[in-house]
Parts: C-alpha cells; sequence; structure tokens
C-alpha cells in the first residue's frame, strides 16, 4: 500500500519486546535482537527486517520506533497499569511474575505522540558509513532507521 499510494514516509511501531534475551543495559538500537521470547517480539522483529527490505528494494523511507511499555488515558486493558488497578478496586489478588524481579521503562503515550510528530518531518536516511563487516542493526546504506523510544528511567515492579 505504502508503495502504491505513493507515501514518501512510513513510520512503524515495533517493541522494547524485541531485545528478548539480551541483558545488557541500557537497551540500544544497536544491540543484537536474535533471540525473541515471546511471539510477540518475534512478530515486531519480523516486521522490523521487512520494513528494512522494503526501504532497499523500493528506497521507501521507513523508520521504526521501538515503544518502552506506553501507559495513558485509553491504554490497553492488558497492561499492567490497568490490570494491577483493576485488582485493587475488586479487592483481587495482584499476579506477579518472576517473584518481582522485573523492571520496566514507563513511558508516557503523550511522549509517544510528540516522538512521532517529530519523526514525521524526518524520514529515514541512507547511512553512508553503514558497513556490512560490522552492520549497525539500526540503519543502513539504505533509508531505514530504528529509534528507542522510552522515558529512560526503568522502575522496579515491586
Amino acid at each position: 500500500c505504502s508503495r502504491h499510494h505513493k507515501v514518501e514516509h512510513l513510520i512503524y511501531a515495533s517493541s522494547s519486546s524485541v531485545y528478548g534475551a539480551n541483558t545488557s543495559k541500557p537497551f540500544s538500537t544497536s544491540d543484537n535482537i536474535d533471540h525473541p521470547l515471546s511471539l510477540y517480539a518475534a512478530t515486531k522483529k519480523s516486521n522490523e527486517l521487512m520494513a528494512h527490505t522494503y526501504s532497499h528494494l523500493y528506497n521507501l523511507p521507513t523508520t521504526g520506533l521501538r515503544f518502552f511499555t506506553v501507559y495513558g488515558p485509553w491504554g490497553r486493558p492488558d497492561m499492567a497499569l490497568f490490570k494491577f488497578t483493576k485488582a485493587i478496586v475488586n479487592d483481587e489478588e495482584i499476579d506477579v511474575y518472576n517473584h518481582g524481579n522485573m523492571m520496566r521503562d514507563f513511558t508516557y503515550v503523550d511522549d509517544i505522540v510528540e516522538a512521532i510528530s517529530r519523526l514525521v518531518k524526518k524520514p529515514a536516511e541512507p547511512n553512508t558509513e553503514w558497513s556490512g563487516e560490522n552492520p549497525d542493526p539500526s540503519s543502513s546504506y539504505a533509508p531505514y532507521k530504528i529509534y528507542n523510544i522510552g522515558n529512560n528511567s526503568p522502575v522496579r515492579l515491586m
């Protein structure tokens, strides 16, 4: 559709979930993402791969945004914020995974909107220094770019 409707810049949603088994912190767009831990993460990685291929084949600038735990009005009911609130209101037990030994970088939806608004005006460009010998996964010789969109202040869920 993008190619046939002459879209000048495709921006798409990816996810911090693509970092999978990567344990380096903070996550960097230059990190390897070859070990997803869920089907959701694998589909987001596939999305990034298809976008790169499309950028290469058709010279269409594509920008992928790896969102980190977005919250705010009209949020998804399956997210921790809503699940915890619902459990508290209903006097139910809160499900805790991994013994609570998890951290999340919560990002307010307005910050996501601002990032998208800024990037709409900044189409991805080819990275002239990109090398196949030492590839940077966040850019390419094609008009392709990946950004982490988060708060950079992870908090412990417990």
